[in-house]
């Protein structure tokens, strides 16, 4: 009875197909080379300007609600490129600005007095 069990357990594993290579699962790619797109949105706000750090290339802003990313109104630190876009700006002043948001990481990119 034991050798007709094995018997049996050999021909059902014989017709199983074996698992796909890893090459033949992504197709020769090797899974570092395999990116996600980046979720990019932008949006123009308009805000007060809290604070600079012209050496780290911030603004600290109160801004009112962007709809384009999605964004409530609240005061946010952001970095701004190039940092020479700071030049001029001052605390106090009201801006409006331009933010390119890339995977939740937002940047300034344009500011006018």
């Amino acid at each position: 009875m034991r050798y007709i069990c094995l018997a049996v357990a050999a021909v059902v594993l014989s017709g199983c197909n074996p698992a796909p290579s890893q090459e033949g699962a992504h197709g020769g790619m090797e899974m570092s080379t395999v990116s996600q797109a980046a979720v990019v949105k932008t949006g123009t706000g308009t805000g007060v300007v809290k604070a600079i750090d012209a050496k780290a290339g911030t603004v600290t802003i109160d801004h009112e609600p962007i709809a384009a990313v999605g964004w409530g109104a609240m005061t946010m630190n952001f970095p701004v490129t190039p940092p020479s876009l700071l030049d001029g700006v001052v605390a106090g002043q009201t801006v409006t600005f331009d933010v390119t948001v890339t995977d939740n990481k937002p940047v300034i990119t344009g500011i006018r007095k």
